[in-house]
């Protein structure tokens, strides 16, 4: 029987590189995709598991499932980081940089 590539396996590692490279975007875009790849390497793995012998490139599987691990955690962590942003400083001065500045010297204690 001829081995087939086990689907999506190459889209699961483009969205695992994703998720990493968009985690900055306040964290939602990274958060979503890398969930989405999870989803996806879940069922991929699944698949190859239950025949081993029939398909390949479950190595890409492998590695797009780590790298949107690395995405989704990286995304938390960013995500988390501008919620604190914003309740520290507030919104309004997300918006007004002398505010902004003014806000931080009021935290740093100067």
């Amino acid at each position: 029987m001829e081995q087939q590539k086990l689907p999506n396996s190459t889209l699961i590692l483009v969205l695992g590189i994703v998720s990493i490279l968009t985690c900055c975007c306040y964290g939602l875009v990274g958060l979503v995709v890398g969930i989405i790849a999870l989803i996806l390497a879940s069922k991929a793995t699944k698949l190859y598991l239950e025949n081993t012998e029939l398909y390949t490139g479950y190595s890409n599987v492998k590695t797009g499932k780590i790298l949107a691990i690395v995405g989704i955690v990286l995304s938390a962590i960013y995500l988390l980081m501008m919620v604190w942003v914003i309740m520290t400083l507030g919104w309004d001065a997300m918006g007004d940089q002398e505010l902004l500045q003014e806000r931080m010297q009021e935290f740093m204690g100067q």
